[in-house]
């Protein structure tokens, strides 16, 4: 039986995440940004996506200093890579922290939404 993207684990998420953005770049074309996501909850991990040249790259860990950092839990991270969780509302909530450039992070979700995540719900 496979598991639901809410068992997955966190390396996996992000390589998801990655193969999707860049399979279709156009949504953060021309942008050149480093988030960075401090999770945690069961799986505590820092990751970093690197948007550059038209590329999505994951590091898990730090790469390079972070234009945004994302401070959340990892099953509340997954709940807004769905869709269950608006990012202004966890932020309203205290669920999400936001250190860096809170336009950046708004960016994201607006990057984010423009992906079909159906598929992993």
């Amino acid at each position: 039986m496979s598991q639901t993207f809410k068992e997955k684990p966190l390396k996996e998420v992000f390589a998801e995440i990655e193969k999707a953005l860049n399979s279709n770049p156009a949504p953060y074309e021309g942008q050149s940004i480093v988030y960075q996501y401090e999770l945690s909850g069961n799986e505590e991990a820092t990751y970093q996506l690197h948007l550059k040249d038209n590329k999505a790259r994951v590091v898990e860990g730090t790469d390079g200093e972070a234009d945004c950092t994302l401070k959340l839990s990892d099953s509340n991270f997954k709940d807004m890579i769905l869709g269950n969780l608006n990012g202004t509302a966890a932020f309203m909530t205290g669920k999400l922290k936001i250190q860096g450039n809170i336009g950046l992070a708004m960016k994201m979700e607006s990057i984010l939404r423009q992906y079909d995540t159906s598929q992993y719900a």
